[in-house]
């Protein structure tokens, strides 16, 4: 058995959900694996795993668009912290234990110390699908696209693997490539979908100008979830976090209205939920979800969203459903957790 580094992103949820899984695996197969993240890797991961927490890279946004400079700010500010975060993580995770392997997704502490260190590095994410998988780029803009790409190769150096999830099929465009499905989380896998008549609405910053779109339509019910509130007021119900309310009104839900974050759109998909998508400007990796969401047929790729957007989406939403049912679904899991045991077979030293 091996020796494994787990790094992860603790930027946002997706990265730990699938992480849990991933990591569940691994010590259920009787691997001793170390686990470095921050932030909310720290808080969903820590009561079950031996986690190291770092200091990782964080976004600032404001009104569903990133502020490039309050972002820039903000890291360049966790600079010193960073630094002491890395010698703890060498001592620690690498001096002392030795490990044999390092899985990394998106978190760069662990992946550049594989590297210098010398162990096996896997990248485990979605945000390779830009750097290795065959796909159309978003029209106009390929300034964005070069800039998100050199972000994601200073983030994780070049690994032995990479296991890149997707919810579209994609071509690798080299032979040390795997792409596989959304990893989800068990919960949804044996969550029963439904057909409601409430619209789930998602959002991960407070984003009120939505909110007058969506009171022009007191007719259709919307669950809102990312307003930091509760309550009822006319056709909007607020609603607080919360993993299993969030999970049953997805899966009850007629549609779903979100920001273009990659987990959510799984689990929507894996449900067979028509997605209105709002990536969040100036964050190109949502923009790239968004548009090839709109270009597959199961959603509409809200970008250039409009108070009317609203309306068409929800007007042609047995043409989303009709799409979706040739959605594949079944163990999701399976083919990722099958690519991670092959690479600790080939790999780990």
């Amino acid at each position: 058995m091996a020796r494994i580094v787990y790094g992860l992103s603790g930027e946002g949820s997706g990265h730990a959900m699938r992480s849990r899984v991933v990591l569940r695996h691994l010590v259920e197969a009787g691997h001793t694996v170390k686990v470095a993240t921050f932030d909310r890797g720290v808080a969903a991961l820590a009561k079950e795993f031996d986690v190291t927490e770092v200091e990782g890279l964080s976004i600032v946004a404001r009104a569903n668009h990133v502020s490039l400079l309050r972002t820039l700010a903000e890291n360049v500010r966790k600079l010193p912290k960073g630094a002491r975060s890395a010698r703890k993580l060498k001592h620690e995770l690498f001096d002392a234990f030795q490990p044999e392997l390092v899985i990394c997704d998106f978190e760069p502490l662990t992946a550049h110390l594989a590297l210098r260190e010398q162990v096996p590095l896997v990248s485990l994410d979605n945000q390779h699908f830009q750097r290795y998988v065959e796909h159309e780029s978003v029209p106009g803009r390929s300034t964005e696209a070069r800039t998100t790409l050199a972000i994601i190769r200073a983030i994780v150096p070049r690994s032995r693997r990479s296991i890149v999830t997707s919810f579209l099929p994609g071509k690798p465009s080299n032979a040390r490539t795997v792409v596989v499905p959304p990893i989800l989380r068990p919960e949804v896998l044996a969550a029963r979908a439904t057909r409601g008549e409430h619209v789930l609405v998602y959002v991960t910053q407070v984003f009120e100008g939505l909110l007058e779109d969506l009171r022009s339509l007191p007719r259709v019910p919307f669950r809102l979830y990312g307003f930091e509130r509760s309550g009822r007021a006319g056709s909007l119900e607020f609603k607080q976090p919360s993993a299993g309310a969030f999970l049953e009104d997805l899966a009850s839900a007629r549609a779903v209205i979100a920001t273009a974050g990659f987990s959510l759109l799984g689990e929507a998909l894996q449900l067979r939920k028509p997605l209105l998508t709002l990536p969040m400007g100036g964050q190109y990796e949502q923009e790239l979800n968004s548009y090839l969401l709109g270009r597959s047929g199961w959603g509409k790729d809200g970008r250039d969203a409009t108070r009317e957007t609203i309306g068409d989406f929800l007007f042609r939403l047995p043409d989303y459903e009709a799409a979706l049912e040739k959605y594949p679904r079944g163990d999701a899991n399976r083919k990722a957790l099958a690519a991670v045991d092959a690479a600790v077979r080939e790999f780990a030293r």
